[in-house]
């Protein structure tokens, strides 16, 4: 796997597994500092890396009078602050080429939205800001496909590449996760991170929004850490049934630390046996 840091994020992590959390839309700057100071907390106590992620427009919504944002700038600015305050790298996504520069500045991690994960154009963007980058695996995409994704970005000398798998869909308003994708994606080289939450969506199931099924929401995510991926993804907020988007599926931030801390401790687990099966003695015995 390429080895590379986002700020004091260095991947691998020095558990095994590191996070991609934080609220799907900056909302407001209380929210997003209240999320960003229980994440810092969980990484102190817990000893796990974290780069906090937050859309500051969400572009890609079910109906037209679904809510987008308070602004580009003020978003971004709130970002920024979280990045300064807390040491944390934040992370958000790109929707159009002209997007880029803007929110390059605010900005450790550019994410390409699964919707255009196929876009030549807004990857190489992206990457060109020398930025790392986090592509998720678009829904009608073979994970095979996603290695395509990551060259584009690479053809710029960017080496700071992620892929994220979210799930697949056939249509019908859900979704589907194939864990074969995870070590398909892998074997391009680069981190493999696991989207849980919106690997439980229901998209545009629930009048023109989307809905959601959150109780799948821990069983998906340890069948990813059991499966060897290398990050976790999960979109937190202090009152989900409140959020201005993705209110199905964002995490209650109180019970966010104890889902970490079960899935760090599984990550160990299957560490050990992993170790204990590649082992020399465990080759002679054999």
């Amino acid at each position: 796997m390429q080895k590379f840091s986002i700020g004091p994020v260095s991947l691998p992590g020095p558990t095994g597994l590191f996070l991609v959390a934080g609220p799907c839309l900056i909302e407001n700057r209380q929210m997003a500092v209240a999320v960003a100071t229980e994440l810092d907390r969980i990484r102190q106590e817990e000893g796990i890396s974290v780069i906090f992620k937050g859309s500051y427009r969400k572009a890609n919504r079910s109906s037209a009078s679904s809510y987008t944002g308070i602004g580009d700038r003020e978003a971004l600015e709130i970002l920024c602050e979280i990045r300064d305050v807390f040491d944390m790298p934040v992370l958000t996504d790109v929707h159009e080429t002209s997007d880029v520069e803007l929110a390059a500045s605010y900005v450790d991690v550019l994410q390409i939205p699964a919707f255009l994960s196929r876009q030549t154009e807004l990857i190489v963007a992206a990457a060109s800001t020398g930025l790392a980058i986090n592509i998720k695996k678009g829904q009608f995409m073979a994970p095979e496909d996603m290695a395509l994704a990551a060259e584009k970005a690479a053809s710029t000398g960017n080496r700071k590449i992620m892929l994220t798998e979210r799930g697949t869909t056939f249509g019908y308003h859900n979704l589907v996760v194939d864990y074969r994708g995870l070590p398909i994606m892998a074997d391009s080289g680069w981190p493999v991170i696991f989207d849980a939450t919106h690997s439980v969506q229901l998209p545009s199931a629930s009048s023109g929004v989307s809905g959601g099924d959150r109780r799948f929401l821990m069983p998906l995510a340890r069948a990813a850490v059991a499966a060897g991926v290398d990050g976790l993804f999960f979109e937190v907020h202090p009152e989900p049934s409140n959020a201005m988007s993705d209110a199905a599926t964002q995490v209650p931030l109180d019970q966010f630390h104890a889902m970490v801390r079960e899935l760090m401790q599984l990550q160990g687990c299957m560490q050990s046996i992993r170790e204990a099966f590649h082992s020399p003695n465990q080759s002679e015995e054999s």
